[in-house]
């Protein structure tokens, strides 16, 4: 066979996963702009809850797939209600439908007690399974799960709804969408950067394709996004400047990374190239939020402890 024959369908293939991957991140696009900026408050706080829930859930439904897939015992069923009860309760809290809206200090009272009643929870759940005598993995497979989406997640929710006081309030919508952006634009500068130049591995026995050429690349986009972005939407991002979108561009890009890492090493261990199959020549949920999941504590920590500081 010849090397036109045997190129043309390596072409077309990675042809049509390219337009997979362009029609689900229109998709998946679309959903996020509409939760964050549609005018109807009503409308765009159910939307933006719903699609919390729903990744909360059908994130820890892949992670414990991963899990099953090691043989690792684990009360599915109960961490993925237990996930979805957790997001909705941090959505009640920081919407003020329950307790005081905006107080940092409540939501992470009602997380920590959540948790601890989550744990105990399991515990007596372990109490009644006859047929599970490895109660220790089951219970910390679990509540790993539910730290590891869920918990994570919430940092998104918070970000947008803490952002509330004068003279931050109603920048919240625009640092989530910040935040999104720079994250991914970090994947995208990996991706290109790495497949165009890449020779050098990072961690091979985690994830081969990744590169330290790769690294660099991610760190300059994800960088160069962050920089232009402030400038474009400085206006409405209250106590942004250049220097905090280089610091953030930076920060982001190399925890974006790691994030993407862990997520690999899950996969590995389990045998498997996606978390699951939900986006089309994207792969499941997890490899979705992989990178977002330990960006969003530090983003959020950052906007509360350093950019919004008196």
């Amino acid at each position: 066979m010849s090397d036109a024959a045997t190129t043309t369908p390596a072409l077309s293939s990675r042809l049509k996963i390219l337009i997979r991957r362009l029609l689900s991140t229109t998709v998946l696009w679309a959903f996020v702009l509409t939760a964050l900026f549609c005018r109807n408050k009503p409308l765009s706080d159910c939307l933006f809850l719903t699609v919390m829930a729903f990744l909360a859930a059908t994130g820890l439904a892949e992670f414990y797939g991963l899990a099953e897939k090691r043989d690792l015992v684990c009360f599915k069923g109960w961490g993925i209600f237990g996930g979805v009860l957790l997001t909705a309760g941090t959505f009640l809290q920081l919407t003020g439908h329950i307790g005081t809206q905006g107080s940092p200090a409540r939501v992470n009272d009602f997380e920590t007690s959540f948790l601890i009643l989550f744990v105990l929870g399991l515990c007596v759940r372990q109490f009644f399974s006859r047929s599970n005598t490895v109660g220790i993995v089951a219970i910390a497979t679990t509540l790993f799960g539910l730290m590891y989406v869920p918990w994570l997640l919430n940092f998104i929710q918070k970000i947008q709804f803490f952002m509330f006081r004068p003279p931050f309030e109603g920048t919240g919508k625009i640092y989530v969408l910040y935040f999104i952006l720079v994250t991914k634009f970090s994947d995208t500068g990996a991706y290109c950067v790495g497949s165009l130049i890449g020779q050098h591995k990072m961690i091979p026995r985690i994830s081969p394709a990744k590169t330290w050429e790769g690294f660099g690349g991610a760190i300059l986009v994800s960088t160069g996004a962050s920089v232009v972005f402030a400038h474009l939407f400085g206006d409405r991002m209250e106590g942004m400047n250049w220097r905090h979108a280089v610091i953030l561009g930076v920060v982001l890009s190399v925890c974006a990374v790691v994030g993407d890492l862990i997520e690999s090493l899950f996969k590995r261990e389990a045998g498997v190239k996606d978390s699951g199959g939900f986006f089309p020549g994207i792969g499941g949920i997890l490899d979705l939020l992989d990178s977002l999941l330990f960006n969003a504590p530090i983003m959020y920590l950052y906007l509360r402890h350093v950019l919004t500081h008196p």
